[in-house]
């Protein structure tokens, strides 16, 4: 079983290795719209996800679809531009697949972004919040056989986001004038937006943000042992329904395009310090 488990990860791995810097340690998943982070990174060679063995195909708005080998704070980074949704019609397993190829490739800390609902009452559109817990709502991308060569059976996730990386991006978002929300995320399958009653629902379990991403990566790069950083981009005010409100796709590509300047100011510094 083992065996069978490991070949496709083995295979993704053995084929970017010829453009994965061996002294890459960070890998960075960019969210709807985040994107344009990509644009930062230097010396960068691009991989389409087509081209790399068992990965899945980026079907949404705002994820082209690429990893993206190269240089962010002066280090060496591993990128996605674009993910995976269960909701694509992928399992988990697909899902995350590329944390596992990462983890190969020596990958040692993960950061990742999203676009996100805002639900704690203080949020506003354009707000960035730092992820220091989540809730999964989601099936856990664990289930099945465990395969020790990655992590153990039942992972902890007491401290799943860093704290060291939490104290560290609050430090460089001081320097850089860049106020900066902390809360709880709340991991959906989607790929419906929520309803009001969904939001207070949450909203009264401990949520500050939802979204339809981003936990089930998590879980596994924690299985795997990576060091896990999490930033969501507010992208509308779930918490105010007015009597026109709708939830719409383009504006949460828009307010996070608008939003991902300030992010690739602290994704790059951070990569620098860590």
């Amino acid at each position: 079983m083992k065996e069978e488990l490991n070949n496709p990860y083995r295979e993704a791995a053995e084929y970017l290795k010829a453009y994965v810097n061996e002294n890459t340690e960070t890998g960075i998943i960019l969210g709807s719209g985040l994107g344009l982070l990509a644009d930062k990174i230097e010396e960068k060679e691009v991989i389409p996800y087509s081209r790399i063995p068992h990965f899945a195909k980026s079907t949404v708005i705002g994820h082209k679809g690429n990893l993206i080998c190269g240089k962010l704070g002066g280090k060496q980074v591993l990128a996605m531009q674009g993910r995976f949704h269960y909701y694509e019609g992928y399992t988990m397993r697909q899902v995350t697949f590329p944390i596992r190829v990462m983890k190969l490739l020596g990958i040692k800390n993960l950061l990742v972004s999203n676009a996100a609902g805002g639900i704690n009452t203080t949020f506003k559109v354009g707000d960035l919040m730092i992820i220091c817990d989540h809730i999964n709502m989601a099936p856990n991308p664990l289930i099945g056989p465990n395969d020790e060569m990655f992590g153990t059976r039942f992972p902890d996730m007491t401290r799943t986001y860093d704290r060291d990386f939490i104290h560290l991006i609050e430090e460089i978002a001081s320097e850089e004038n860049i106020p900066l929300k902390k809360g709880v995320y709340v991991g959906l399958t989607g790929p419906s937006y929520e309803t009001p009653a969904e939001y207070a629902f949450f909203g009264k379990a401990g949520g500050d943000a939802i979204g339809m991403s981003t936990v089930p990566e998590v879980i596994v790069a924690r299985h795997a042992g990576l060091r896990i950083f999490g930033m969501s981009v507010i992208t509308n005010e779930g918490y105010h329904f007015a009597d026109d409100f709708v939830n719409d796709g383009k504006d949460v590509i828009k307010a996070a395009n608008e939003a991902a300047g300030k992010m690739t100011r602290l994704f790059s510094k951070l990569v620098s310090k860590i």
